[in-house]
């Protein structure tokens, strides 16, 4: 991985933190950003900008400012998916079965913890 998706975890981990959420804070031991275009052409995630696995967080464009690139806002919203599963392995990947997408209480969570969470300051 490189060093600006290393960053970037390390920020997102940063405006997580500030929520505590979670029991545990989130750990970014074996979580890896990767930026890969071409998964999301397949057809069932052409919706999305980000999607996260239990380790892995993808994101549909390389990292940066403006439209052109993903936000922290984006890696942020996806490690806290990445969190959520840390706590509740199972359950988490499971309510999107029944709960959809919009209404799913982790995706509710996900999407508040990014607009709730400051961005730390430029140094």
């Amino acid at each position: 991985m490189r060093d600006v998706e290393l960053e970037a975890l390390r920020r997102a981990k940063a405006r997580l933190d500030e929520l505590g959420l979670y029991p545990r804070p989130v750990s970014l031991r074996g979580v890896r950003l990767v930026v890969a275009p071409r998964l999301f052409r397949l057809p069932w995630l052409r919706r999305f900008s980000g999607y996260a696995t239990h380790r892995v967080i993808f994101v549909s464009r390389p990292l940066g400012p403006g439209p052109a690139g993903s936000s922290d806002d984006l890696v942020t919203h996806e490690l806290c998916h990445v969190w959520q599963m840390q706590h509740h392995p199972l359950r988490m990947p499971l309510t999107y079965l029944w709960a959809g997408y919009w209404q799913n209480p982790y995706e509710v969570e996900a999407r508040w913890a990014a607009r709730a969470s400051h961005a730390p300051a430029v140094r």
